[in-house]
């Protein structure tokens, strides 16, 4: 997204040391008042004691929610908290990563640490953390794997993955349908780069990749409409792209859109139904959620004319 976008994301993580016992109770937990993301963490493999308690929230945390996470894990008692900001890219990978393999549908995702085989018919992908996959939360890459999956029957000939990342949801889209034209996109050069070299890994080819920011871009804008859209990106950005997705989706296109909390989710629906979209389906997963929406039954056109000057990019076929 745009440095105007990414300076509107307000994030923060907040780090202590905790013990496995400790961790499985938040993990377990369902009635905690704590106004972040949790995330627990095995430091050491198989050290009971050895473990870690991220907490993500979109503002700097104050001494209520400090007071609050050290009441989770009492064993770290003395120990000085470790807070830090986060940029929006920090979200964008913590939305898509994950070290221990995903299962979803007929998909599975894993590194090369943790190789493992697809079940029959479906999908393995190897996207290796050092290739911008990260650790962390990869439930809304799970839930958008499951929306995809969930849309196996319908026929998409033209897809497009906003803010592709490492390029794993359009490495989904091109397997579930194989015709289907397929682009991939991202702001960042390095992330365009990482998803060639994960397409060639993964023996996947036939896909379109483009940088560009948003999603007016002259070479996203031309191969418009398309009948299917994913954007598993921030909050922020999805409400303000809102009219933008909404201009390049065909009408009753699948929108799936991912990357905020549970919190956020009114906030992003609204943003969308005013560009005449539908909330079809909803998949919450711990905090996070993922939607799939409908686009106008009229191919939306917004009602103030979207400068995209500054967006044009380079587009690269596989």
């Amino acid at each position: 997204m745009s440095a105007e976008r990414d300076a509107a994301i307000d994030s923060w993580r907040v780090t202590l040391p905790c013990t496995r016992a400790e961790a499985e109770a938040i993990d377990a937990a369902d009635d905690l008042t704590i106004d972040a993301v949790l995330m627990t963490t095995e430091e050491v493999e198989d050290d009971r004691e050895r473990w870690r308690l991220d907490a993500y929230c979109e503002h700097r945390p104050d001494d209520a929610m400090i007071a609050a996470l050290r009441g989770l894990v009492p064993s770290a008692a003395g120990v000085e908290p470790v807070v830090e900001p986060l940029t929006a890219q920090d979200w964008v990978t913590m939305s898509q990563a994950g070290l221990e393999p995903i299962r979803e549908g007929r998909f599975v995702v894993h590194t090369s640490a943790h190789p493992l085989e697809a079940p029959e018919g479906g999908r393995a992908f190897l996207i290796d953390a050092g290739q911008a996959f990260g650790t962390g939360h990869h439930a809304t890459t799970a839930g958008c794997l499951a929306m995809l999956d969930g849309l196996a029957a319908r026929e998409f000939g033209n897809v497009i993955d906003l803010g592709t990342g490492t390029g794993l949801l359009a490495f989904a889209a091109q397997h579930l349908w194989p015709a289907a034209s397929i682009t991939a996109t991202d702001i960042d050069p390095a992330a365009i780069t990482v998803t060639a070299e994960n397409a060639a890994a993964n023996d996947v080819t036939g896909l379109r990749l483009v940088v560009a920011d948003g999603a007016l871009s002259d070479e996203i804008a031309v191969a418009a409409p398309y009948d299917l859209v994913i954007a598993n990106i921030l909050a922020g950005p999805l409400i303000s792209m809102a009219p933008e997705v909404a201009a390049i989706a065909a009408p009753g296109a699948a929108i799936v859109l991912a990357g905020l909390l549970e919190t956020q989710r009114a906030e992003v629906v609204a943003a969308f139904e005013a560009c005449d979209c539908v909330l079809e389906a909803v998949d919450r997963r711990g905090d996070w959620t993922i939607l799939r929406l409908r686009g106008g039954e009229v191919r939306y056109v917004p009602t103030r004319p979207i400068d995209p000057k500054g967006r044009d990019g380079w587009a690269l076929d596989l």
